[in-house]
């Protein structure tokens, strides 16, 4: 049962984590900003920690997050599958309601 909550919460969870990974950047550029290890003037200075920590973020959350990138995504291939084949069997039985009515309207043309 733990294993389909964790299934259908996945990309709440990769999203999360991955928001955490990158605020956690942000805060570390942010000190190292603070204590003047990273040169910081105005406000350009802090959009480049931003930009530092965005650019930090992303190959740690490409390392560290591929078991939960992996989930997410087989969570997000199936809704599509399910949704794909609910489409399918819509259009299959418009077909057929389509293909009996013009059954009906040929009979009538030939018995009228």
């Amino acid at each position: 049962m733990s294993n389909v909550s964790s299934k259908s919460h996945a990309t709440l969870r990769y999203t999360s984590l991955r928001v955490s990974l990158f605020l956690g950047c942000l805060l570390v550029m942010l000190l190292l900003g603070h204590f003047q290890v990273i040169p910081v003037r105005g406000e350009l200075g802090v959009v480049f920690l931003f930009l530092l920590a965005a650019m930090t973020s992303a190959p740690l959350s490409y390392a560290l997050l591929s078991k939960q990138r992996d989930a997410m995504s087989a969570q997000i291939a199936g809704k599509v599958s399910g949704l794909r084949s609910r489409t399918a069997e819509r259009i299959a039985t418009q077909n057929a309601e389509e293909d009996a009515a013009d059954e009906a309207a040929r009979s009538a043309a030939v018995n009228g």
